[in-house]
């Protein structure tokens, strides 16, 4: 096999799916790039055996058809070297030896027999359904920093798709806080659902997100795999396996007492004060009471203590309540809007943070939190 590509696009279509070759790998074929040449096209393929992604490149002078596993740590380190030039690659159909010729240059690097490669999930019985880059990005972005990592219970390590008719929801929780993300505007025609590890979440969300136009994502999925397509792209991963808890049961539904507020005015109090908190439970305690609020943090064993007081409109009883100060500034740096409002019910119950004047009618956030124990 022999081809011609361009360095600094061979390069750029490589680094994208970089992300899931590992390294080290306990299957030492997954520290390779899959090249698989056909007709006048390149494919590159990466994968964990839990992820894979796939690129597709054409080119202008091919000779012969094939595969081979290519050693992916040396070949990227090797491309960042050279500057915007061709690169000749020659492949041993035999022993897939690999000669790569650059200007004066000579390279050579032992490739691998790619039938150790693993196969392509095969992606039967799919339904298929479309969503904005714009969209999906924006879902990952509000809910993946919600997930848990705690292996027993895997079904929180990644974000929930409910699609439907009416509309996609989005929902992630550690059992400390949670974030349901609903778009109205992004719809299935059946009822489904399913589980989406972190992992080509981030994946997506780093690529798409690097984009500046919007682009249409399409989604196939089945009960074990989903299958993200756009571009010269694909991500096919393995769905997180169990039932997602009843995260609509945990969600209070009466709660009386309404704060409203400033967002960068309270994000920027809660970052000073929590400076002062104790760094194994950084506790940021809310005194609320007519339009005044208090925030405190105090760290008894080195005597470190901050107050801040702060304007706020606010309805309901004088209230005291400590939340995480670290939950607290994960869901206000992932609203847009410049206003907030909690709501609350009883110092023990969770409390609920929502955007204040979202200028998009098809997107709908709910925040919650989880209180903690306030030291007395």
């Amino acid at each position: 096999m022999k081809f011609i590509v361009n360095s600094q696009a061979l390069l750029r279509n490589l680094q994208t799916i970089s992300g899931v070759v590992g390294t080290n790998h306990t299957v030492p074929i997954l520290n390779n790039f899959l090249f698989e040449l056909e007709a006048d096209k390149l494919t590159v393929t990466a994968s964990d055996l839990e992820t894979t992604m796939m690129i597709s490149m054409p080119l202008s002078e091919v000779n012969g058809e094939g595969t081979v596993a290519v050693p992916s740590r040396i070949l990227l380190e090797t491309l960042k070297t050279f500057s915007d030039i061709p690169l000749i690659f020659n492949i041993n159909d035999e022993n897939k030896a690999i000669e790569i010729t650059a200007g004066e240059g000579k390279y050579k690097l032992a490739g691998e027999n790619a039938e150790g490669f693993p196969a392509l999930p095969e992606m039967e019985n799919t339904t298929k359904t479309e969503i904005s880059s714009y969209v999906l990005v924006n879902a990952i972005n509000k809910t993946i920093f919600a997930t848990g990592n705690d292996d027993l219970r895997p079904v929180m390590s990644g974000v929930f798709f409910g699609l439907s008719p009416e509309g996609i929801t989005f929902v992630a929780t550690d059992a400390h806080k949670l974030v349901r993300y609903k778009r109205l505007d992004a719809k299935s025609e059946n009822e489904v659902s399913f589980i989406v590890p972190k992992k080509p979440l981030n994946q997506l969300k780093n690529i798409l997100g690097a984009r500046k136009e919007e682009v249409q994502v399409s989604m196939d999925y089945n009960d074990k795999n989903a299958f993200f397509a756009f571009d010269n792209l694909s991500i096919i991963c393995r769905l997180i396996d169990g039932k997602f808890p009843n995260y609509e049961a945990v969600i209070p539904k009466e709660n009386p007492n309404k704060m409203t507020v400033d967002r960068m005015g309270f994000l920027n109090a809660i970052k000073r004060v929590s400076i002062f908190s104790s760094q194994s439970t950084p506790q940021a305690r809310l005194k609320i009471e007519d339009k005044k609020l208090t925030i405190t943090a105090e760290d008894l064993d080195y005597a470190n203590e901050a107050k801040e007081r702060f304007t706020c409109n606010y309805e309901g009883e004088p209230m005291e309540i400590g939340f995480n100060s670290k939950f607290l500034l994960e869901m206000l740096n992932n609203v847009d809007t410049d206003e907030i409002c909690i709501e609350m019910s009883h110092p023990t119950r969770a409390g609920i943070l929502l955007p204040i004047g979202n200028q998009n009618a098809d997107e709908d956030i709910l925040m919650l939190v989880m209180p903690i124990m306030l030291n007395q």
